[in-house]
């Protein structure tokens, strides 16, 4: 498991061309899929302000790895906005309110949420409905 903090300020670099693409500012999640959808990057010069999760090859410690240049070019036109989630207030969908959210944990090879770490206790990421302007928006704990 990796942490959304974990990956800020990672350099993004190309498989291909071995070339910079700039620094990891921000982590965008489908909350439809619960997966990471887009790397936000900053520093960058001329390539895209994000990288879609699908031209990501690898994730580690020290650096992001995307396939190529223009995998990673190809997807700058259709990024949707992006909502931060850390810092978040967590909802649930009977309007219980459970914290803030103060990491995310996912799976470095599939992108997949596996948990949100909030003020009063984790949130499995399959709970995870939404993730907007104003909460994070989770399933209500069926126990």
């Amino acid at each position: 498991m990796m942490l959304f903090s974990q990956t800020r300020g990672l350099p993004v670099l190309t498989a291909v061309e071995a070339a910079s693409l700039g620094k990891v500012e921000a982590v965008s999640i489908d909350a439809a899929t619960a997966t990471v959808s887009y790397l936000r990057l900053s520093g960058t010069s001329r390539h895209a302000d994000a990288v879609s999760w699908s031209a990501v090859e690898a994730v580690g410690p020290d650096a992001v790895i995307a396939r190529s240049r223009m995998a990673a070019d190809r997807t700058a036109p259709e990024v949707p906005e992006h909502q931060e989630v850390i810092g978040r207030r967590v909802l649930t969908d009977q309007g219980t309110e459970h914290g803030t959210v103060k990491d995310v944990g996912f799976d470095p090879d599939s992108g997949r949420v596996l948990t949100l770490f909030t003020a009063l206790g984790d949130i499995p990421g399959e709970r995870l409905i939404g993730a907007g302007p104003y909460a994070v928006v989770v399933r209500a704990d069926d126990r």
